[in-house]
């Protein structure tokens, strides 16, 4: 801890959206947060998480997954201990992908979608993907540890344009590239 900053400690990532009109294809957004080593910040990730899933050390978890926005509120929710990740890991990229298993999706063709970023009771970032409605996924953030080891967010919703879930998870770590 530097002086009377804590930085962050446990985050919480959720994203909700409407269900797809009747007739149409299932729209389905998916969380996804890769961790990326101090001697690599912006090379390969460490690991992913994602879908239903949680990192091997239980410091991230996505407590929800929807296949198709019929839930009540949230959706998807993804929890992020900070605080519990091993001192190796120096970044944290959070983002959301739009599966395209039924055609070409972007967030234009996403009914309603919301993503709030939290600390508490406290709104890190809130967006409804509109200055990305062009892409087909999303980087919601780095969380990036501080020369004290302290974890700071950079918000910043960053637009993919014609990509896959899996090129995603590849390439979403190139975001914010100093």
């Amino acid at each position: 801890m530097n002086g009377i900053n804590k930085g962050l400690t446990k985050v919480e990532v959720a994203v909700k959206w409407d269900p797809s009109p009747m007739g149409d294809p299932a729209t389905d957004l998916d969380l996804v947060a890769a961790t990326y080593l101090a001697s690599d910040p912006y090379g390969e990730p460490s690991y992913v998480v994602a879908f239903d899933r949680r990192s091997p050390d239980g410091t991230i978890n996505l407590n929800r997954d929807s296949r198709d926005g019929k839930g009540f509120g949230w959706d998807e929710v993804m929890v992020l201990e900070l605080n519990r990740l091993d001192a190796r890991y120096a970044r944290v990229v959070v983002g959301v992908v739009i599966q395209q298993r039924d055609g070409m999706r972007t967030f234009a063709h996403v009914h309603h979608p919301g993503l709030r970023v939290r600390e508490g009771y406290t709104d890190l970032l809130v967006s409804d993907f509109s200055d990305v409605s062009d892409a087909t996924a999303a980087t919601v953030g780095d969380f990036v540890r501080d020369g004290s080891g302290e974890w700071e967010y950079r918000p910043s919703v960053q637009g993919f344009g014609d990509t896959d879930p899996t090129t995603f998870t590849r390439t979403m770590g190139n975001a914010n590239r100093p």
